[in-house]
């Protein structure tokens, strides 16, 4: 399972003209789901996300997480995290997860998420074109692999 990690000051998704996200400052959390994830990789990678010390804190130090800061989390899946372009000019996706295995994998990492900040989280649609916009703080944007676990 991957994850890229953004600190927003603000961020939507839309369904053609239907928001089904949207947060203020808080974390933008694109997710991809690889084929062979199981529960405890969702649930791993979904408390690594909610506790990553990346907001500031009094003295301007990124030392507080998403749970410290009060901010708000918002998920949206994305199997295009697991591309390949080891070969040629075209991504291979042959990794994601089929949507019968990702979706409740990925419900599992919402609803992981929801527990750590003890507050609703906001998603995207799955398997849905969805539009994203965000503002990127600092910007601050990292890539959580559960595979490395690190």
């Amino acid at each position: 399972m991957r994850a890229v990690v953004q600190r927003v000051s603000h961020a939507r998704v839309t369904v053609g003209s239907e928001v089904t996200g949207e947060i203020g400052s808080g974390l933008l959390i694109l997710l991809g789901v690889q084929s062979g994830d199981s529960v405890d990789d969702a649930h791993w990678l979904a408390e690594k996300c909610v506790a990553l010390r990346i907001f500031e804190d009094a003295e301007g130090r990124m030392n507080r997480s998403v749970i410290e800061a009060a901010g708000e989390v918002l998920v949206v899946s994305q199997f295009t995290l697991l591309a390949s372009t080891r070969r040629g000019a075209r991504p291979s996706f042959n990794a994601a997860a089929k949507p019968e295995f990702a979706i409740p994998l990925y419900e599992a990492f919402v609803c992981r998420a929801v527990e750590q900040i003890s507050r609703p989280v906001q998603t995207g649609r799955f398997g849905a074109m969805m539009q994203v916009t965000l503002t990127n703080d600092g910007p601050v944007t990292l890539l959580i692999d559960s595979y490395l676990r690190e």
